[in-house]
């Protein structure tokens, strides 16, 4: 071919693509949205990563050597500590001790004791109340104790060690509190106490020091310092390791950006090769919308001889072009976005965020694959464009339309998807674990559950224009009832059924996705307030093993103001089931229902309502040992003599019970029958109680600390056996399985989130340039009388109809896909359905599609019907 030839068909496309620069734009638009959240999230990845480096690594900058010692050698004393500090390489040496040390009480409550300087460069706490200590008895602590203890400078705590004289023994140790820091590391996240390597042995307990950090003068290299502390340590017959600082830094890094660290940024890696997917679909619609557009001049270049091959190669060349100065533009705005996050945390949340730097080479190789994602998206477009015949160019461009039945290949493929799909959910919904159950492969059932949902939605999107028109029947039957402009808006949408599946498939993607989010993140909610409901129904548990509580002291705790939901309850162990399987069960009359958690216990059978004088409710144990369910009757036999108290009544006989209800797993505390109170007199058990569950007051650490105290205090004053009671924090379990999940379902919604916004850009891009396509209708409208309002309304709907329709779908698809991903990633998992949330999402993104119908909307408008009827493109 000539190659003049090739170039003016290379021109005309190109000349065709300036000449109108709104194409160009709106092509691109959902190209730009995903190269500008890959990038934003590579910078947010540079900006996490040297945060956490900057704050968690445990060595500071300007540490140059690092001597350590294991447990099987000695410690290093304080005299070698003063000996290396003496050496003429070295500018600064600290002794590191990291200990707990418990707080005296009836509690197991920790202070995890550092030394550090508090001054200088080779602190690692920073002062922010008070002063740091400077005598012997003297700490500053970190703010979480600060807040659970109420360790304000000036006040005194009491630490336990062990008795160097009697092995087995504790003294107390008087602490005088002096100040507040803030530590750089993970110290900051349990209760600490600091004070310097001069006065640590009073609170550590231990001989020496098993690692010291030096900092060597300016000027000295790390091998002649090296040499000098090697001699003093020989000399002391010391077996201890040194390694310089930057090796060590770069180890703490390896360690402090891998694990869950890692793992989060492999699952974002998923979701933006979903985001990227679905911004490649949105991108093969819109170049398939604009090429129809341009079907006759493509048409008159096959007529004047322009080769197939040719055209296509083009048309390829502009949708690199569009890749080219999208990719770009989002690579820019990212970069942008990534520097101003730092000053933005600061000023906004108070949040000490570091600089992500200028990763050239992900921009580029970011650049380079929305070239690529852009150019195979072109790809189906242009072999279709390509391929028009030259008798197109007789006809005009409003008259090609979308059909709405589809090719038998796709019909074939699409039915085959959609039966494998089904297959798969057949075969995991018949092989679905059991509640409890642990032998099954976890990991397969879950791939093979991925595997049905890609392949349902791979059938979705073949099928998606045959059920375009049926979903639209039943969704735009409010409209119609509107008049004129809903019924246009139906038609509208009906009349273009590949396109609007285009389009929906992709808003399909993200209700699936987000709506999958609400589901899980519901379901684990579910199951950790049922969980801790079982194992930790309150913020607190005094227990007293020995006679029991009296009511007097209960009614004390109940009177406390740092206290709420105080309940008292009563055990006592019996021996159930056959004679050569005996097995003890704990039997207690706490009342579900006087605790906030009690609503969280699901039953397997009956209600917990029903419970009261002459019935019990079983856990799952005890149900499949006597093998009762509600209704059924249960019979407790005596209780044993070791688990009476002192004031427990003599023995009784065999009592017997309805069940009212049985547990998926065990009771409140773990207990295995609940019983009436009555009941529990009726075995024998005494007026005091077992022990206590009680809530503090309001939220937060420092309610947790007064509530705690509060406990301490009341044991104190009835003079309680410290031996035979104990109080048990039962919140903090229950705390980090909320923030997990919290954690999870936050990032996890967010992510799926980009999602949508590419989607709801692929509605503008879609709604744009059918809006172009259809000047020439829109002007007879306008001629026939319909007013520009109508016509913005009509518009308007058309492009919430999009997300109504990719509601409806993405709902069918994610809903179920969520619960049978949780029912197997979680056994015991309640299904939950979010039915108030999913609502949201559902009118929310109908709202938004709409609003993304605005723009296109307006410009329609603007242009009069004279205007629209004379234009023959």
């Amino acid at each position: 071919m000539n190659p003049s030839w090739r170039a003016s068909v290379l021109g005309s496309q190109l000349a065709e693509l300036l000449r109108r620069p709104g194409r160009l734009v709106t092509t691109g638009l959902s190209v730009l949205v995903a190269a500008f959240v890959v990038f934003a999230t590579v910078m947010a990845q540079q900006i996490t990563t040297n945060t956490v480096l900057d704050r968690f690594r445990g060595t500071p900058e300007a540490v140059s050597l690092i001597a350590t010692t294991d447990g099987s050698s000695s410690p290093i004393s304080d005299a070698v500590l003063k000996r290396i500090r003496a050496l003429p390489a070295v500018a600064e040496a600290a002794g590191r001790v990291q200990a707990g040390a418990p707080i005296a009480g009836p509690s197991e409550r920790y202070l995890q004791i550092y030394s550090d300087p508090g001054t200088g460069p080779l602190s690692q706490a920073r002062l922010i109340k008070g002063r740091y200590p400077d005598a012997a008895g003297q700490i500053a602590v970190n703010s979480r104790a600060a807040e659970e203890e109420g360790l304000a400078p000036g006040t005194r705590t009491t630490l336990l060690l062990p008795d160097p004289e009697h092995e087995g023994k504790t003294v107390k140790v008087a602490a005088t509190v002096t100040g507040v820091v803030k530590s750089t590391t993970t110290a900051e996240q349990q209760p600490g106490g600091y004070t310097t390597d001069a006065y640590v042995a009073r609170f550590a307990d231990l001989p020496g020091f098993a690692r010291v950090d030096i900092r060597a003068k300016n000027g000295v290299p790390e091998s002649e310092l090296s040499q000098q502390v090697r001699a003093v340590l020989d000399k002391a017959s010391l077996a201890a390791a040194l390694k310089t600082g930057s090796a060590v830094r770069a180890q703490e890094a390896r360690e402090a950006v891998g694990g869950d660290l890692e793992e989060v940024f492999l699952l974002i890696s998923v979701f933006l090769a979903v985001a990227v997917g679905a911004a490649a679909l949105v991108a093969t619609s819109t170049f398939r919308i604009v090429f129809t557009q341009r079907l006759r001049q493509l048409a008159l270049l096959r007529a004047i001889g322009a080769p197939q091959r040719r055209l296509m190669t083009a048309l390829a060349v502009e949708g690199a072009l569009v890749g080219v100065v999208a990719g770009s533009l989002g690579v820019l705005m990212a970069l942008a976005a990534g520097h101003l996050a730092p000053p933005a945390g600061r000023l906004l949340a108070g949040q000490e965020l570091s600089t992500p730097g200028f990763p050239l080479l992900y921009a580029v190789l970011v650049v380079a694959g929305t070239v690529l994602v852009t150019v195979c998206a072109v790809l189906a477009p242009a072999l279709s464009a390509a391929g028009v015949s030259p008798l197109q160019a007789l006809r005009a461009a409003g008259t090609v339309t979308s059909e709405g039945r589809i090719r038998s290949a796709r019909l074939v493929t699409g039915i085959v998807l959609a039966a494998a799909a089904a297959g798969l959910a057949a075969l995991l919904l018949d092989q679905l674990p059991q509640p409890g159950q642990e032998d099954y492969d976890r990991d397969f059932a879950m791939l093979v559950t991925v595997a049905s949902a890609t392949l349902a939605f791979l059938a979705l999107i073949a099928l998606g224009p045959l059920l375009v028109r049926p979903v639209l029947t039943v969704a735009g039957w409010p409209l119609r009832r509107l008049g004129t402009t809903g019924g246009l808006a139906v038609s509208g949408v009906g009349g273009t059924p590949r396109r609007a599946a285009a389009v929906s498939v992709v808003v399909a993607l993200g209700v699936a996705l987000v709506s999958g989010a609400l589901v899980g993140v519901a379901c684990l909610t579910g199951y950790a307030e049922r969980t801790a409901a079982v194992e930790a129904p309150a913020d607190f548990r005094v227990a007293d093993d020995g006679k029991g509580l009296d009511p007097t002291v209960v009614r004390q705790f109940a009177a406390s103001p740092q206290l709420a939901h105080v309940t008292s309850y009563r055990t006592l162990l019996v021996a159930v089931g056959p004679k050569e399987q005996r097995t003890e069960i704990e039997v207690s009359d706490l009342d579900p229902d006087a605790l906030p958690t009690g609503r969280s216990i699901d039953t397997a059978t009956g209600s917990l309502e029903d419970l009261g004088p002459g019935s019990a409710v079983v856990s799952s144990k005890v149900a499949d040992l006597l093998g009762v369910k509600a209704g059924d009757t249960l019979t407790l036999p005596p209780p044993l003599a070791a688990s009476l108290k002192r004031g427990d009544s003599r023995r009784r006989g065999d009592i017997r019970l309805n069940v009212a209800a049985t547990l998926p797993g065990e009771g409140p505390i773990l207990t295995d029958v609940l019983v009436a109170p009555t009941d529990l007199d009726r075995m024998g058990a005494s007026k005091n109680a077992s022990g206590i569950l009680a809530d503090a007051a309001t939220e937060g650490f420092a309610a947790r600390g007064k509530a705690h105290r509060a406990l301490e205090a009341t044991i104190r004053e009835h003079d309680l056996d410290p031996d035979g009671v104990s109080i048990s924090v039962l919140a903090e379990g229950r705390d980090g399985n909320r923030d997990t999940i919290r954690f999870m379902g936050t990032t996890a919604l967010g992510l799926v989130a980009l999602t949508v916004l590419i989607a709801v850009v692929g509605v503008t891009a879609t709604t744009s340039l059918t809006t172009i396509e259809r000047t020439r209708e829109f002007g007879l409208l306008r001629a026939l009388g319909l007013g520009g309002g109508a016509l913005r309304r009509t518009i308007t709907m058309e492009a919430g109809l999009y997300g109504v329709l990719g509601g409806v779908l993405g709902l069918t698809l994610g809903i179920p896909y969520a619960w049978l991903l949780v029912r197997i990633a979680v056994t015991d998992a309640p299904l939950r359905l979010p039915g108030g949330q999913l609502l949201v999402v559902f009118a929310g993104l109908a709202a938004l599609t709409a609003l993304a119908g605005l723009l296109p909307a307006r410009r329609a408008t603007r242009i009069t019907p004279m205007t629209a009827l004379g234009n023959t493109e």
